[in-house]
């Protein structure tokens, strides 16, 4: 069984990629994805979730706070037993109905959940947790936890500091869909979008909630005389949708929007530079495709954690507040800076990580029998 919540879509393709490699190396499993956060499985997770998305668009300096809180020693230990306790009678009630020989969680919410759940019953029910962020946080630390998997060798050092045994921590890096590695070339990919080959192409993403500022980015990108191929996907964002498309003719860059699509991985690989907001699954697919990053307007706490990784490792540029977005942009299109970030992303990239992962849950339950 498969936890994970749907804030974003970070999560949720995390679960995916697990799944996609499960299901490739134990294809007689019975193999059940659970969305902890949504109506069917809870209406109190799903109106918790609402308000957290509330909070982000409307006092994202709250959250901040929370996840600096939350990330000490007792702060953390408050917040994690409060969510614990009040999500504890839906994890028996799934788990109870599946009756699973494992259970992977893909955030913190169920991993929590499931950690009380076995406490409860005294349960040997192998739990294994898949972290989604570049940097380590004390919301992701339960007891009870057979295996942690993690982005880097740095996070599974700081964790044996914290006196986890090495043995339950693997740096696997974070799961990305395996089918990236079989993506067709830039070339290939520019001529199925009718995209000019010539021009700099640059993609704008803000996650599956489409945030991020895409409208106030297209206006700082027309200030640049060089013509250029803007890409845009929109998510699940209608009005920012019918807004690019509103104003793609009044451009003198060619511009192409999308909303919520299965395509993003292709167009990723059609570009040249992705501007975004540095989500953890974003830039691990980033990473894969070598597709250098410009990097803004981050949720306070994980994710400018992962902007740090990112430009720490030369992968991406994070454009700061107060910052100019297009002569940023100008600089990076400048010589071969492009392609030394390309180099550098990836150096950075895990893509056999589902499989890693994959591997040893299949180890895990071949040792129960």
């Amino acid at each position: 069984m498969l936890l994970t919540a749907s804030i974003g879509s970070g999560h949720i393709k995390a679960t995916e990629a697990i799944e996609e490699a499960l299901r490739e190396i134990l294809p007689q499993a019975d193999i059940t994805t659970v969305d902890f956060m949504s109506r069917q499985t809870s209406w109190v997770h799903w109106l918790m979730k609402k308000i957290y998305l509330i909070m982000l668009d409307f006092v994202p300096n709250l959250y901040d706070v929370f996840y600096k809180i939350s990330g000490g020693a007792s702060g953390g230990s408050l917040a994690q037993s409060a969510f614990a306790v009040i999500m504890q009678p839906v994890a028996d009630r799934i788990i109870r109905a599946a009756a699973p020989d494992v259970v992977i969680c893909t955030h913190p919410f169920p991993e929590g959940a499931a950690s009380l759940w076995k406490k409860r019953h005294d349960s040997p029910l192998p739990l294994v947790v898949v972290m989604t962020d570049y940097s380590l946080h004390q919301i992701w630390l339960y007891p009870r936890v057979e295996a942690y998997f993690m982005a880097t060798e740095a996070m599974r050092q700081e964790m044996i500091a914290k006196a986890f045994s090495g043995a339950r921590l693997h740096a696997a890096g974070i799961p990305v869909d395996m089918s990236l590695q079989g993506l067709p070339g830039k070339a290939a990919l520019r001529d199925a979008y009718g995209l000019p080959q010539n021009n700099p192409v640059i993609l704008l993403m803000g996650g599956g909630l489409g945030l991020g500022g895409i409208k106030e980015t297209l206006l700082e990108l027309e200030k640049i005389p060089q013509p250029l191929t803007l890409l845009v996907i929109a998510g699940r964002n209608e009005r920012l949708l019918e807004e690019v498309r509103k104003c793609a003719t009044q451009y003198h860059h060619l511009v192409k929007v999308w909303g919520f699509t299965d395509k993003a991985h292709e167009l990723m690989g059609a570009a040249d530079l992705l501007i975004t907001k540095p989500g953890a699954l974003t830039i691990s697919e980033a990473f894969v495709l070598g597709l250098p990053m410009l990097l803004h307007d981050p949720i306070p706490g994980p994710e400018m954690e992962n902007a740090v990784y990112a430009t720490k490792h030369g992968a991406a540029v994070w454009l700061h507040p107060g910052e100019k977005l297009a002569p940023a942009v100008q600089e990076l299109l400048a010589g071969d800076c492009l392609k030394r970030m390309s180099v550098k992303a990836g150096d950075c990239a895990r893509p056999a990580a589902a499989m890693e992962i994959a591997h040893c849950i299949a180890a895990m339950l071949a040792g129960k029998k």
